[in-house]
Order: C-alpha cells, then structure tokens, then sequence
C-alpha cells in the first residue's frame, strides 16, 4: 500500500500544470509537432497533447499532467505527484500495472421514471419522442436512479444484457463511460431484418441519424460502439448473416475517419460491401442540431431510404 502524504490545493494545481512534451522528451520519448498540437504513441495509438492537457484518440478519453502520468506509467497518486512536484527529475519507470478484480456486469439501478432522459434528448439533444419512446419500450434506453445518467443498454441475441453505457443528463454535462466489466461485441444496437447496418461512434448519433432518417428506420439495423472499434459490428455480422452491406457513419474529424478507413479496408478484404457517410458536422448529432441546405440536400439520397 502506498504511503499517504497530503498535498495543498497549490501543489495540485503545479502538478496538473506541468507540460506534458517537455515531460515525455526528459523520458528520451518522442513528440512530433502538428498544427497547434503535438502527437505521442501509446503503441500504435495517436495521443495528442496541448500544453498539460492529452487526448487518446482511439479510447477517445484524455486529461491532464496527473492523468496523463498515472494512466501511461502506471503509477500511484502519490507517485505522480512526487514526480510531477520534483520537476521530472529522473527516470519513469514503467510500474507494471495493477491487476483489478473483475467486478460482474451489472446494470444501473433504474429511477422511477426517465422524465429527465426523455427532456435531455428530445430538448437539448433533438431527438424524435416516437424514437425515444420505441428505445424505451424496448428497455434500451432508461435513467439511472443514481445520477440520473442516461443508460444505452445492449443485448445478445439471447436477449440478455451485456453492455451499457452512461451519458450525464445535465445541460452543460460532459459524462460519459461504460459500466464495469462491459463486453464492446453487444454494445448499444438495433436489430433490424433487411440487409443494411449503420455503425456509429456514440448512440446520441445513432439516434441522432434515425430521427433524421425515420423512414422505414426499423426494418435497418444500427450499432453504436461508444468508441471507434468495430466488435459491436463484426458480432452483428455473425449473429445476422443476413446483412451484406455496411454504412460506416462515424464522425467527420480524423480519428473518426481513420477508423473509417480502417474499418472498410478490413470489410473489402472479408468481401462485404460497404460505404462510408460523413456527417456534414463534426457528428449526426450536430448535423440534427445544425441543419443547413446541403443536409437538406443529402437526405434524398441517402441509403436509409432505400428498402
């Protein structure tokens, strides 16, 4: 167990502050400029970083100096703070990481009603109600009891839940994550019967997309991987080998469409059709939000249309 020491308000304010590429260049790591930013690899993965502040572009999370240390290095609050407040002196050496015990998959607690999940996505997100409502109905969509998080709930073919993922319900919220011990094959996803599916990075997108397309919406099928890996896609693909052709709908900015790219590089080589959709914004939900005339343009030829 690690030693307990206070730190003052001050020091960690300092620590969070410090320059993550002067950090990583007095590890001998290597940071390449771009634009504005700097780009760092966590293996293969792209990590952009600005300042004292990260982005993990494929897990799609980030955070500051203090993050940024515990996460990459694997070390203890204490730890980082120690080496954060000591200007970095000396080596990092890469703890190696803490095995956890794997908690059961568990889903939230629901509240007695989902009054604050409906207002939240039809009011501040514009969402369509009837889509709001055919989710729920469905027990895809709640509120939680705890924080009154909105709960994307995904099934197996079984029926069986195996993935949920939360998103806070507050105007100006930024909460987001996947419960404990999630299976990513099973994430948030509709079963439709014809031969079309569309992957998407969040479900507010995915929803987002329906309500602009609501046309025959149910007869598709749709997939929200709360991330920009493709399981939640390949898994639909096995357990519904009816469908032959993919619409790769994740978001306009560059991680988005490199995973895009990666996605249908490895669907051409497997012989399955597909096609990549570019929301006009940065995400369909933004798109739903921000309507202009080339989306008014777009919506009659769009692949939901057709049956």
């Amino acid at each position: 167990m690690s030693k307990y020491i206070h730190f003052t308000e001050e020091q960690k304010a300092q620590a969070r502050r410090t320059d993550i590429v002067s950090l990583l260049k007095s590890q001998g790591e290597t940071v390449k400029r771009s634009g504005s930013e700097y780009e760092w690899k966590d293996g293969s993965q792209k990590v952009t970083i600005r300042g004292n502040l990260w982005f993990h572009q494929y897990d799609r999370v980030g955070g500051d100096a203090i993050d940024f240390v515990r996460r990459f290095y694997n070390k203890s609050y204490t730890e980082t703070m120690e080496f954060l407040l000591g200007d970095c002196g000396g080596v990092l050496i890469i703890s190696p990481p803490v095995v956890k015990e794997k908690k059961p998959f568990e889903l939230p607690k629901p509240y007695r009603n989902m009054d604050r999940v409906k207002n939240y996505l039809h009011y501040i997100r514009g969402i369509d109600e009837d889509i709001i409502e055919t989710f729920a109905n469905e027990n895809m969509i709640y509120e939680s009891a705890d924080y009154h998080n909105a709960v994307f709930v995904g099934y197996d073919r079984n029926g069986v839940p195996r993935h949920a993922h939360k998103r806070g319900t507050g105007q100006t919220s930024t909460f987001k994550g996947n419960v404990d011990s999630c299976i990513p094959e099973y994430s948030f996803h509709w079963n439709g019967t014809s031969n079309k599916i569309y992957l998407f990075e969040a479900p507010i997108d995915m929803l987002s997309f329906i309500s602009m397309h609501k046309e025959n919406w149910k007869n598709h099928s749709y997939a929200a991987s709360c991330s920009v890996s493709d399981r939640v896609l390949f898994q639909c693909l096995k357990d519904y080998p009816y469908i032959e052709k993919v619409y790769l709908c994740l978001d306009s900015d560059e991680p988005g469409q490199t995973a895009a790219d990666r996605i249908s590089t490895k669907l051409f080589a497997l012989g399955i059709e597909s096609e990549i959709l570019v929301p006009i914004h940065k995400d369909w939900n933004e798109d739903l939000l921000l309507p202009n005339e080339k989306m008014k343009e777009s919506e009659n030829q769009c692949p939901v249309l057709q049956l």
